[in-house]
This record gives structure tokens, C-alpha cells and sequence, in this order.
């Protein structure tokens, strides 16, 4: 825990720094974070309740009183009771207040886009990612509920093989085995891939990879659903279902009339999606496989 917390509070000396709040002010202005994001929030309204505006920045109320006094003697803010309830205070941006927001504004636009101008269209996507993830682990907002289906691009791959190789041993227990395996499937259909016949997708989550699925060629009358994984923070969205219909209906589209699929009984998770999609169980066996010992299902449905 302890080095943890040092890591985090290095992350947090690293970035207050790169976004200059450790200044006298703002953007060269005279105007501290605090002033500044409070200012920001006005500006975003016509006119903002002081109680509001409190429990946005969870500010203690009598130094925020004390910043709107400061503001008012500067002609940046006018206070006035509610009309709805007097004993609440409504404030807004004057003329001078609007032009401080926009000029604070701007600078703040300018200096992040500095920042993302440098890097690659690949290094924006992670840091964005990276991001969304902070705001949700903390809890800053809710898990989104919105997924893209797409094709595969350069990395996916790889990116299958190594999350099959985490989840499963983490939440399993599977060793090194089940990752060889999921590396040798990635791989014959790379080398063998027939694109009318064969095909991969991913579920994207704010612009992360979150899913896959691969639809392959079994025989000429038979496909095979291999490699279906839905991230942990990525489920409940619906995208194994929805990753298992694409895959069956390019099955059908391309000419199978059956397709298979291979799991282990204790994936309850992927067996009430096959179940759903109208598979139904063939056969299972018991064996030690990946470091452990499994029931393998054999699972099929006509198309």
C-alpha cells in the first residue's frame, strides 16, 4: 500500500506541474486554481445558486463567500437573493466576469492542446483512455453505457492473446498453457485467414478495446465461435450477446448452415449468452487442462 500511495502522489506532483497550478496564478493570470474553476462554473450558466456551487467544488462555505466578496468588489460577479427562496443567494458573471472566463477559458483549451499536438494519433487514444479509467475507478462519473462494434486493427490481436492470458488466470487460475493456446488460434487464422469465410470483432469502450469474438471456419458447412471475451469493467453493457450475434449472422450470411463453439461449465457467464442465442449442449468431458482441471461443453446451433 505504501508504495502505492507513493506512486500516486508522484503521479499527482507530475501532472500539477505539466498543467502549471503550481504558479501564482492561472494561465499568467492573477487568479488561483480554485478562483479559476469557480469562475469556470459561472461561466457555464446564466446564473448559479452559492449553495450549488458549494457542493460542486465541495468548497467550505464561508471561503467561498469570501471569494464571491473579493470577485463582487472586482466587477467580476453580482449576488442577489433567489427569487424562488430568499434565503438563497444566486450569482452570476458580470461583463468583466465573462471576459476573465473566456480569457482563462481559451488559455486553458491552448495549453491542452499543446499538449496532445506532440504525440501520436495512437498516444492520444491511450491517454484519453487512461483518463476515462481514472475518472471512473474514482468514481467521478458512471461506468459508460455506449460500446462500438468494429473490425480489428493492428494490436488487437495481441491484445487478445495477452488479456485471455490475464483474465483467465486471474479469475480462474489458468496458467501459461490457455495462453499459448489462445496465441496458437490468433495465429492460424492470421495465417490461414479466409476473408468470406472468417472474421474477428471488437468491442470498443471509449476508445479501449473491451470484447472480442472470432467466427472461423470449421468445414465447409460448419463455423466455429472461438476467443468470445468481454473485459471486466465492460460487463452488463450487453456486448457478449451483441458480439455473438454479429458472429452468427455472418455466419449465416456466408453460407454455414451450423455453428460450434467450445467452453468450460465454470464460465456461467458465456454459457447463459450461448444459451440465449439458441445453442444448445452437445456433449462435455472432464480432463486437466491449463494447469487445472475443467469440463469442457461442445455447443452448437443450426443456422
Amino acid at each position: 500500500m505504501e508504495e502505492l500511495v507513493g506512486r500516486v502522489r508522484g503521479f499527482n506532483r507530475f501532472y500539477t506541474r505539466l498543467i502549471g497550478v503550481l504558479g501564482a496564478g492561472m494561465h499568467d493570470t492573477p487568479y488561483s486554481l480554485t478562483e479559476a474553476r469557480v469562475l469556470y462554473e459561472l461561466g457555464k450558466k446564466d446564473a448559479t445558486e452559492t449553495g450549488e456551487l458549494r457542493r460542486m467544488l465541495d468548497l467550505d462555505a464561508g471561503y467561498l463567500s469570501r471569494m464571491l466578496a473579493r470577485f463582487e468588489a472586482d466587477g467580476l460577479v453580482t449576488r442577489e437573493r433567489s427569487a424562488a427562496d430568499a434565503r438563497r443567494q444566486v450569482v452570476r458573471l458580470g461583463e468583466r466576469g465573462q471576459a476573465v472566463w473566456r480569457t482563462l477559458d481559451d488559455a486553458s483549451a491552448t495549453g491542452v492542446r499543446a499538449l496532445l499536438e506532440p504525440l501520436s494519433e495512437e498516444d492520444r487514444r491511450r491517454l484519453i483512455a487512461a483518463m476515462t479509467t481514472v475518472r471512473q475507478v474514482l468514481a467521478d462519473r458512471p461506468a459508460p453505457d455506449r460500446y462500438v462494434i468494429r473490425p480489428p486493427r493492428p494490436g488487437d490481436l495481441g491484445w487478445i492473446v495477452h488479456r485471455h492470458g490475464v483474465l483467465y488466470a486471474e479469475e480462474h487460475g489458468w496458467d501459461e498453457t490457455f495462453e499459448a493456446l489462445t496465441a496458437r488460434i490468433v495465429a492460424e487464422y492470421v495465417e490461414d485467414h479466409d476473408p468470406r469465410r472468417e472474421a474477428v470483432w471488437i468491442a470498443e469502450v471509449d476508445g479501449e478495446p473491451a470484447g472480442s469474438v472470432f467466427c472461423v471456419r470449421k468445414d465447409d458447412r460448419t463455423a466455429q465461435l472461438r476467443l468470445l471475451l468481454v473485459e471486466p469493467s465492460a460487463r452488463g453493457m450487453g456486448i457478449g450477446g451483441r458480439l455473438v450475434e454479429e458472429c452468427l449472422a455472418f455466419a449465416k450470411r456466408t453460407g454455414y448452415e451450423r455453428i460450434v463453439l467450445m467452453t468450460v461449465d465454470e464460465l456461467a457467464a458465456a454459457r447463459r449468452v450461448y444459451q440465449r442465442a439458441g445453442f444448445t449442449l452437445d456433449e462435455q468431458c472432464t480432463k486437466r487442462a491449463y494447469g487445472t482441471k475443467v469440463t469442457e461443453q461442445y455447443w452448437s446451433r443450426s443456422l
